[in-house]
């Protein structure tokens, strides 16, 4: 935090015994709000409260690395590293900007790096990502924090999504992918396609080995694998939020393929169960991590075990033994020879580190203009940057600075100071989608406002509705938005911290474009000036609800 006034000794002693637990609270590395990990050797899912989209995971020795979809957000392709499949912990990305292709300077909501897949292969990771805009893409890297490849073009294509390779044992290297049908006006379909033995290029003839169309339409998503002579590709089938898990299974790798059904929703409350991975333990248990579409949270990640039945996998409970499994809530924890800590992806911070937090992302390529930590002086610095040429509201804007929802219920407090040099300029803690809301300090006229302003189909053009303005004395304020069930949204201010004005009316979040609703800053103004306003945060902390 930032220096403040000199006190006497004995208010010094008030004071700390005052911040000390919200402190210590902030730089926990445990999150306040969603733990899976029981502490009794059970878990509760989802193993990740958040929006970790399309996920996939490979075991190195005793290591497992999940990455997932990460659109227009940057940086892109999270890595995460856990030793026991239920506790993750954020380790970076696999790029840092996203200029595999041209445009990403600008916002592209939903565009950008989709449903990824991590594998290793001769003491090497590989990431294969697609662009439904470019094509599919590689990058690879000795140490999975990095640094990773540049990213090589694998195979080109307007469509091409969701690439899986597999290394044969005879040496040779495939490909399997899918389309997104808006794009390529196809879909339903998985491919094959042999590549060059680097796996930098796809080099045979494209092979059709599943259609969907009858039985299990918007298939896609596959995940390759080899076990026991048979080629295996799981894909996900019935769409993002009411779907299911196929297994389909080949002694040849163009097919032709059976399936199965072998995860579905049954009776439980978790909707679409699909899409991820298989993993195996080093004791030989097995296990299959998804995620579950629950709009505003994102889509949120599952871990199930998983049996094999006659070479064929069955995913979750199936107390009715006909091989179609139904997602668990708590089971025993997997079975890695040991207990670890409980660990969770960072949220709250302080802003004391000249590095840049790990859980935050830009919705486009940052611009060093835009803001940067200060190191020692204790705070994270935005810059009130012109809105792009042309547009109203946050929908376009690239400098937003944001984090994923990280559990059903939760607040976020933040504390700042705003610096307006030339009038005009506004700063404010938003929760952002296609429709979202923000509190905000606004300099117009010769004076400060606290304002509510909220969007509603952002999407398609819809406009910002003020909703609350009042005068504000000053220049350091607190925010606070609070979330409850059903992603509802109330927002406060205050000015010493402890005494919150609810402001504005009660406003409940909405996923953005293939991505959960998300919380964090702005700082912007309708004008180019050669010397525009700043905003200094000097922390944001995430806590439970009182």
């Amino acid at each position: 935090m930032k220096p403040g006034k000199t006190f006497s000794l004995t208010k010094k002693i008030v004071v700390t015994l005052l911040i000390l637990p919200a402190v210590l609270m902030a730089q926990n590395t445990v999150s306040n709000v969603w733990v899976s990990d029981n502490g009794d050797g059970t878990y509760t899912n989802p193993v990740l409260h958040a929006d970790y989209s399309d996920p996939d995971v490979v075991r190195v020795g005793d290591d497992f690395y999940m990455t997932s979809s990460s659109f227009n957000c940057v940086p892109g392709l999270p890595i995460l590293h856990s030793k026991d499949l239920v506790n993750w912990e954020l380790i970076g990305y696999g790029l840092e900007r996203l200029e595999y292709a041209e445009g990403f300077d600008i916002t592209q909501h939903g565009n950008g790096i989709w449903a990824p897949c991590i594998r290793y292969h001769k003491n090497e990771f590989y990431i294969y990502f697609p662009d439904p805009d470019h094509g599919i893409y590689m990058i690879k890297a000795k140490d999975p924090k990095g640094p990773w490849s540049e990213p090589v073009q694998v195979k080109g294509g307007k469509g091409l999504i969701d690439p899986t390779p597999l290394w044969d044992d005879d040496g040779r290297v495939y490909l399997a992918y899918a389309f997104a049908g808006s794009r390529a006006t196809i879909k339903s379909v998985i491919m094959v396609t042999e590549m060059n033995s680097a796996g930098t290029a796809a080099i045979g003839q494209d092979v059709m080995v599943f259609d969907g169309h009858d039985a299990n339409p918007t298939v896609e998503g596959p995940k390759f694998y080899k076990r026991n002579g048979y080629y295996y590709i799981f894909a996900p089938a019935g769409g993002v939020s009411t779907g299911w898990q196929l297994a389909m299974r080949s002694e040849n790798i163009y097919g032709p393929y059976d399936y199965r059904i072998v995860m579905d929703q049954g009776k439980t409350d978790i909707n679409g169960p699909h899409q991820g991975a298989w993993i195996d333990t080093p004791g030989g248990e097995d296990w299959f991590i998804h995620f579950q579409d629950k709009e505003a949270y994102g889509r949120i990640v599952h871990l199930q075990p998983m049996v094999w039945k006659k070479d064929w996998p069955v995913i979750g409970s199936d107390p009715d033994g006909d091989g179609i499994g139904v997602p668990v809530m708590t089971h025993k924890k997997p079975d890695v020879g040991q207990s670890y800590p409980i660990v969770t992806p960072p949220e709250s911070d302080e802003f004391n580190s000249s590095e840049f937090g790990l859980q935050w992302q830009w919705h486009a390529n940052p611009q060093v203009y835009w803001g940067a930590p200060s190191g020692n002086l204790g705070y994270f610095r935005l810059n009130c940057m012109a809105r792009p040429e042309g547009s109203e509201g946050l929908w376009n804007v690239p400098n937003l600075l944001l984090q994923k929802f990280p559990a059903e219920t939760f607040t976020a407090t933040t504390k700042l100071t705003f610096n307006s040099h030339k009038g005009g300029d506004e700063t404010g803690f938003v929760i952002m989608g296609e429709d979202y809301q923000y509190i905000s300090l606004k300099s117009e006229n010769g004076k400060t406002v606290v304002r509510i302003a909220q969007c509603k189909r952002a999407r398609t053009g819809g406009k910002e509705e003020e909703l609350f303005s009042e005068e504000y004395d000053g220049n350091e304020i607190y925010f606070r938005i609070q979330v409850s069930e059903g992603a509802k949204c109330k927002f406060a201010f205050s000015k010493n911290g402890r005494r919150f004005t609810e402001a504005g009316p009660e406003f409940e979040a909405k996923p953005g474009r293939w991505i959960g609703a998300k919380v964090g800053y702005f700082a912007i103004r309708n004008d180019i000036t050669n010397d525009s306003g700043t905003v200094d945060i000097d922390w944001f902390r995430i806590s439970k609800n009182k």
